[in-house]
């Protein structure tokens, strides 16, 4: 156990976050309560700083543990070629100008069966009704106007970019999307 004056690296303050996350993933405490911690494991500057966090977790035996957590079990098998293929083209139908239906067909169909289409689906859907209400909602601004293109361009080439992903097992998130369908 390292003395309460040492100074603490950024590497203990993230242990000790890491720890924090996962007793709030477990219900042990509320979302004020997670915030305290995580505001003080973050600020905190010596080792005095931080035990008390880890005693809170653990107990006053436990305090001084702080050996790594496990890395986290993965139950999701590896997604099949065919299921790689019909999530790129979830992405895809937005280049050749069909936005929200492939991914809602691809949803529809291969949805309920395979975990890797319904996140890649879910994902261009959301996108994609983000990029359609923008179409519909910046023409009544001068400026978005001029950006309407621009934001079309940038869909196409992140969709195209999200189908190469999905073909290549990738987590690809679109950026500055609203996620409304979950």
């Amino acid at each position: 156990m390292p003395p309460a004056h040492l100074r603490v690296t950024n590497q203990d303050r993230e242990h000790v976050v890491e720890h924090v996350k996962v007793a709030y993933s477990e219900g042990r405490f509320d979302k004020f309560e997670f915030d305290d911690r995580l505001e003080r494991a973050m600020t905190a500057r010596t080792h005095g700083d931080l035990m008390p966090i880890m005693t809170e977790l653990y107990g006053a035996q436990a305090a001084p543990r702080l050996a790594p957590l496990p890395p986290p079990v993965r139950h999701e098998r590896a997604p099949e070629s065919n299921e790689r293929l019909g999530a790129a083209v979830g992405h895809l139908l937005m280049v050749v100008g069909i936005p929200i239906v492939g991914p809602l067909i691809l949803l529809l169909a291969g949805g309920k069966t395979s975990p890797y289409i319904r996140r890649q689906a879910l994902e261009a859907l959301n996108f994609q009704i983000t990029v359609v209400g923008a179409t519909f909602l910046l023409p009544f601004t001068v400026i978005g106007v001029v950006l309407l293109p621009v934001i079309w361009v940038a869909a196409v080439v992140l969709s195209i970019v999200g189908g190469i992903s999905s073909l290549t097992e990738g987590n690809f998130r679109y950026p500055l999307t609203v996620r409304l369908v979950k």
